[in-house]
């Protein structure tokens, strides 16, 4: 559950250490970063197919003082489908995420919604999915734009990401579960956001032990 929290891996030590848990920060990183990447796929498996509406988009990151770019597509449901971090915001790199994608997706979706990027339109016409493809304006493409917000905290609290590999880690696991925990509070009742609650847990609880 760390990777959820905005919460210093020092804090969480200290948080845990008042429960009686003796332990150092960097056995939670060790353990985050063992467990995550599997926790994430079980979580992912268990997910229905994608809608048929994709958003794409990229944000600009400093990983160790170099510029990168953080590639991240979700559904019309704001689920997160994938994100890639790359050193490149061109062709190349528009096409290593469209393929990767379509590869797990299993499927072309109707529309492919995206910024003005010029990377886009000839990646997918090597895909040959152009004609899903609907550049369109910011406001066209929020649910993507959101999406980056979790992220953009984190990395402030971590005083932004030490390695590429890292960054790739925590945004792989971060996203295939965010969604779950995050409901929109103040659109349901009370009682039903603890039904909510419950059945992320239950589902977290699942994917920990089939990963343990």
């Amino acid at each position: 559950m760390a990777v959820l929290s905005t919460l210093s891996l020092r804090v969480v030590e200290g948080l845990l250490a008042e429960r009686g848990i003796d332990l150092c920060y960097e056995t939670v990183r060790c353990w985050a970063n063992k467990f995550g990447p599997a926790i994430a796929a079980n979580t992912r498996r268990k997910r229905g197919r994608a809608d048929s509406v994709w958003h794409l988009d990229e944000m600009v990151v400093s990983i160790n003082g170099q510029r990168m770019f953080m590639w991240r597509a979700v559904d019309k449901e704001g689920e997160v489908l994938d994100v890639l971090v790359q050193k490149r915001r061109n062709k190349v790199a528009a096409l290593k995420l469209l393929r990767k994608l379509l590869k797990n997706q299993g499927a072309v979706p109707k529309a492919i919604v995206t910024d003005g990027l010029k990377s886009y339109p000839p990646a997918m016409k090597v895909l040959g999915c152009v004609d899903r493809h609907q550049p369109g304006r910011l406001r066209d493409n929020n649910r993507v734009e959101n999406s980056h917000l979790p992220v953009r905290r984190r990395e402030r609290k971590m005083q932004r990401f030490k390695s590429q590999g890292q960054a790739q880690r925590f945004v792989s696991t971060h996203s295939a579960v965010y969604k779950s925990f995050n409901t929109q509070r103040h659109l349901v009742s009370r009682n039903t956001m603890r039904k909510f609650r419950s059945a992320a847990k239950a589902e977290w609880n699942a994917a920990s032990a089939a990963a343990a």
